[in-house]
């Protein structure tokens, strides 16, 4: 069985792994010992309550439960940019207009953005190709809303997702070489590893202070603005089917867009229900796949499985109750893994 749950200290070999299968663009994972090591630390701090708001964040993985195999990663910052600043493009117009010379034109521009400061992010997802199959990628992604559900509390009005932009198989990144290049003065790849460590002073000492016009970048990273890896596309439409949006916010370093949705407008938060657990003969393969997640907080589980979302008792076996940690009676949070179709 596959089961989320949070991260231990056991799980760095693991997790370095994973990060050493990513390809680059992934800030949040770099394949880096001592960083991996300190953001679990900083993650088990999270959940002993021994952190402010906006050093908080939750690790998740996802385990193969009889290997006990980490195959997968993805997290929950609670508050970003209230130690140090969270930047971003947004996407906008500014207008050049003579009257007298009848000349009107408007030009698309980068402006420098602060915009998502305090919002909640949903970040570091990433599952292992040889896992990429049976749900695993929706229970990877989803299960985060379901923990936010069950702890509503915890989290702020606004959930943010930012996607990993287009980077080629050599690192290379169209954005990066046409805009951040020219005023970073390093590969791509050295500016990501810098920022994923944790050292981000650069950014603000280096960074274009004023807007950009796109126009004077080349037409190849013009066509990249919002636009994800294609690895990142199934991602991207999980977010979107769940109510997130983009607004015309992208990565100040390879242009790859930012989703944005009020937490509670999330599908799977908003529709996701309490029921009543029942040891006994699983449900049948007529019944639709749901997300099911205990509501321990220091214990916390998630998984997929054949439910009727509507109903009013959750019949599993014991080892499905036993990798849920809970027991008959428990109430456990369930919602329809994905949104119905709407008939025609």
């Amino acid at each position: 069985m596959m089961v989320i749950r949070p991260i231990e200290r056991g799980d760095l070999p693991g997790l370095l792994q994973l990060a050493g299968k990513t390809g680059g663009g992934l800030t949040s994972l770099p394949a880096d010992e001592k960083t991996l090591a300190e953001r679990i630390e900083r993650s088990i701090k999270t959940w002993e309550g021994g952190l402010p708001k906006g050093d908080q964040g939750y690790v998740f993985v996802l385990e193969e439960s009889t290997s006990g195999k980490v195959v997968g990663i993805c997290a929950i910052e609670v508050a970003v940019g209230l130690n140090d600043p969270w930047y971003n493009y947004r996407f906008g117009t500014l207008v050049h207009a003579s009257k007298e010379l009848n000349i009107y034109n408007a030009l698309p521009t980068l402006f420098l953005s602060n915009d998502h400061t305090g919002s909640s992010e949903l970040c570091t997802l990433f599952l292992d190709a040889d896992w990429r199959k049976e749900g695993n990628g929706y229970l990877l992604s989803k299960s985060r809303f379901m923990f936010m559900a069950a702890f509503r509390e915890r989290f702020n009005e606004k959930v943010v997702a930012e996607m990993r932009g287009v980077i080629d198989e050599h690192g290379h990144s169209p954005f990066w070489e046409s805009l951040g290049n020219r005023f970073f003065s390093m590969e791509f790849s050295r500016a990501d590893y810098l920022c994923g460590t944790g050292q981000k002073a650069f950014i603000a000492e280096l960074m274009p202070k004023h807007p950009i016009y796109t126009d004077f970048l080349s037409p190849e990273a013009q066509a990249v603005i919002g636009q994800v890896h294609p690895q990142t596309a199934p991602a991207r439409a999980v977010l979107e089917a769940e109510g997130f949006r983009y607004r015309n916010y992208v990565d100040i370093f390879d242009g790859g867009p930012t989703l944005e949705c009020d937490i509670d407008r999330v599908r799977a938060i908003r529709k996701s229900r309490m029921t009543e657990v029942v040891i006994g003969q699983p449900a049948t393969d007529e019944l639709p796949v749901c997300l099911v997640a205990n509501e321990k907080y220091n214990n916390f589980r998630a998984m997929l499985i054949k439910a009727n979302p509507k109903g009013d008792r959750l019949i599993i076996d014991a080892a499905m109750a036993d990798a849920l940690k809970c027991s008959a009676g428990d109430k456990v949070r369930l919602v329809r893994l994905c949104p119905e179709e709407k008939k025609a």
